[in-house]
């Protein structure tokens, strides 16, 4: 059995665009939209779960140099693609929904 969509609500349309844009971590993505913590989390999963978002955790070594926590990054999936142009017909302000300028994509190792 495929999995299922998730419904394209606001908050879930929100994150998915985030994702788009170059947000790529729960905390990045909660300060982009304003959505907190215990929303964008759930929603990344269920993202994820359908095929919409892929992730992957960075490397420990990254984290610890940092002294923080390991993050899991997420991308948009082809799939994911549509959903955003979805999100944007179904809530045609959703590009004034980022309250920041897009970042730019997180720097690749040698």
């Amino acid at each position: 059995m495929p999995p299922r969509t998730p419904r394209l609500t606001l908050p879930t349309a929100m994150v998915l665009l985030a994702v788009s844009r170059n947000y790529r971590y729960g905390f990045d993505i909660s300060d982009a939209t304003g959505l907190p913590s215990g929303t964008v989390y759930p929603v990344l999963r269920r993202l994820e779960e359908a095929g919409l978002l892929r992730s992957r955790w960075e490397a420990v070594e990254t984290a610890r140099s940092e002294q923080r926590p390991p993050r899991r990054y997420y991308t948009v999936t082809g799939s994911g693609t549509q959903a955003v142009r979805d999100a944007i017909d179904r809530y045609p302000t959703l590009d004034r929904a980022l309250d920041r300028p897009t970042p730019s994509p997180e720097p690749r190792p040698a």
